[in-house]
């Protein structure tokens, strides 16, 4: 009898009951630090593209082809050269509804990746699916143009592009995986965090 007492609480039925009762645990340091930086670059970017949108907007209604001239002057550029020579055919042939174009869609990428930003800096489970969705349309890209000529950082956009593809996917994974072996789980993976 006394054997019994002391195995009390410590089957099966026991570990299954105190698994059902014990509360969520906060998810581990490692990922919130990880969706963290993720979400900083992010962020980053999105105030990066906002600045080039509003910039845009502000070049509105100028006359752009001296406006170039004033910046290949300033920086001392040949202008015969190919960059910016490049750089003043397009002042030339840009008009206002280009730039409002141009600006609009700065905008609205800008507001993409701030959104997201919030939403990994929330861990928010859709901003995991963004990151991962917005970044994987981006590597065929990135392959091409690493055919077409390879520089260093072309190599590096690529490669750090990749790697945050493959946090996020893993992240994402051992969430769906810890979900559907969860206690109380029927196993299916429609599982989903609150947010």
């Amino acid at each position: 009898m006394l054997a019994q007492d002391e195995d009390f609480g410590r089957g099966p039925a026991a570990q299954d009951a105190r698994a059902v009762t014990a509360p969520v645990a906060p998810p581990p340091r490692s990922r919130t630090k990880g969706l963290r930086v993720i979400a900083a670059f992010e962020g980053a970017k999105g105030l990066l593209i906002l600045c080039a949108g509003l910039g845009l907007l502000s070049i509105v209604h100028q006359d752009l082809q001296s406006l170039a001239e004033d910046v290949v002057r300033h920086f001392h550029l040949n202008p015969a050269s190919r960059y910016p020579r490049i750089f003043l055919e397009l002042a030339d042939r840009l008009a206002d509804v280009r730039l409002w174009l141009l600006a609009a869609l700065a905008l609205a990428y800008a507001g993409l990746r701030l959104v997201e930003a919030y939403g990994l800096w929330r861990e928010r489970r859709w901003a995991e699916w963004l990151a991962v969705a917005s970044g994987m349309i981006y590597v065929p890209i990135e392959i091409y143009e690493l055919v077409s000529g390879l520089t260093p950082l072309k190599v590096g956009t690529l490669v750090l592009n990749v790697a945050i593809v493959a946090y996020m996917g893993r992240t994402l994974w051992v969430a769906r995986r810890g979900a559907a072996s969860a206690p109380g789980s029927s196993g299916s993976s429609n599982s989903r965090s609150p947010g």
